[in-house]
């Protein structure tokens, strides 16, 4: 645990449930951000980049499986001091026994819990992901389209430029093999493009309405996931990080004795699980770090490569003294309102590009002329 929010009870505040849910969205930015920034001097780092839902997903389910199977909490829970507890709600025989906890009984995650607590942090996520960025291509396909006009009415860019061979046959052929796979992959991409609107804005509906709700202290449950799993997310006491400790440990010594195998193999495979746990254990304060370092010297380095390359600032120069008036000229009258050539009040005022003064349009246009 990195660090825990203030407040009472073991009920969590909105801004920390807030802060828990949008942690792996920041992070996962900063990663893509930091990868791409690595990926400029290491090319094969663009792989990753291609297959950058994939990634993201692997590495949340390592993550989150590990966290929820040691502390009962996700990764970004964890790191706020919060546990998830199972919710049973029980008939209320007896006021005054039940007047603590209003007929609701918190326990451990059961197995089941566990699993679908991981599909919906990581697997729902992913497919809305790849879903967002099908609806996306398919966007920008009909803007173009509207734009340039249907992609069948265009030429063919490689039976076009590509000199040898007939292109009917070769354009038969293709249509041939492929035409049915490009139906199917063409009905679904519309498919997706009508729903996915309607599934999002429903999503997003759901989500706002239990945050209200969960703000205005009317439900116990902060998503439609939570409540459709029955949990509760809690806030942990001291005592039950003692006894999770105690209980990790015990779990990993179990392990260990479990080890099959001559000597020197039950050695190894204790040091690859001491190394294993050890990575896991840090990986949370270890990848937030990472990336803040990261960050941190990035702007470091931005700054000062700015401060090198800013052009020198100047201070702007004094104004120029006033020009003198000649002395065979017109002389300037005192009083800044009135026409130098009518001496009466300016009318339509008409400034002199060249000196700056101003006069009457018609006094300057009939002395110009003339």
């Amino acid at each position: 645990m990195l660090f825990q929010v203030g407040g009472q009870g073991t009920r969590p505040t909105f801004f920390e449930m807030a802060a828990a849910q949008q942690l792996p969205a920041s992070l996962r930015a900063a990663v893509t951000y930091s990868v791409g920034v690595l990926a400029l001097r290491r090319p094969f780092l663009h792989k990753v980049l291609d297959y950058e839902d994939e990634f993201f997903a692997l590495l949340m389910l390592i993550l989150e499986t590990h966290s929820l199977r040691n502390t009962d909490a996700s990764f970004s829970e964890s790191l706020y001091g919060l546990r998830r507890r199972s919710v049973r709600i029980r008939a209320k025989k007896d006021d005054t026994r039940l007047k603590s906890s209003d007929g609701i009984h918190h326990s451990g995650l059961e197995k089941r819990q566990r699993v679908l607590s991981v599909v919906f942090m990581v697997v729902m996520p992913y497919f809305k992901s790849k879903l967002h960025s099908v609806y996306n291509k398919e966007r920008e396909a009909r803007l173009q389209a509207s734009l340039w006009g249907p992609t069948d009415e265009r030429f063919d860019d490689a039976d076009y430029f590509g000199g040898g061979g007939n292109p009917l046959v070769s354009r038969g052929g293709t249509d041939a093999e492929t035409s049915v796979r490009t139906r199917l992959t063409k009905k679904i991409q519309k498919t997706i493009f009508a729903c996915y609107p309607w599934l999002h804005a429903s999503c997003e509906g759901l989500s706002f309405t239990y945050q209200l709700l969960y703000l205005l202290d009317a439900t116990g449950f902060y998503s439609v996931g939570l409540h459709a799993l029955g949990i509760h997310v809690c806030r942990a006491t001291g005592q039950e990080l003692m006894d999770n400790s105690s209980r990790i440990s015990k779990i990993r010594s179990r392990e260990r004795e479990r080890l099959l195998g001559p000597l020197w193999l039950k050695k190894l495979q204790g040091a690859l699980l001491s190394c294993a746990y050890t990575m896991l254990d840090y990986a949370q304060t270890g990848l937030i770090a990472a990336v803040f370092f990261f960050k941190m010297m990035e702007w470091w380095y931005q700054s000062a490569e700015e401060r090198m390359s800013a052009p020198t600032v100047y201070p702007p120069p004094p104004p120029p003294p006033p020009p003198k008036v000649a002395r065979e000229g017109i002389p300037l009258p005192p009083d800044r309102t009135i026409c130098p050539l009518c001496s009466q009040k300016r009318a339509n005022p008409s400034v002199v590009t060249v000196s700056g003064f101003v006069f009457c349009y018609a006094c300057i246009f009939k002395y110009v002329s003339q």
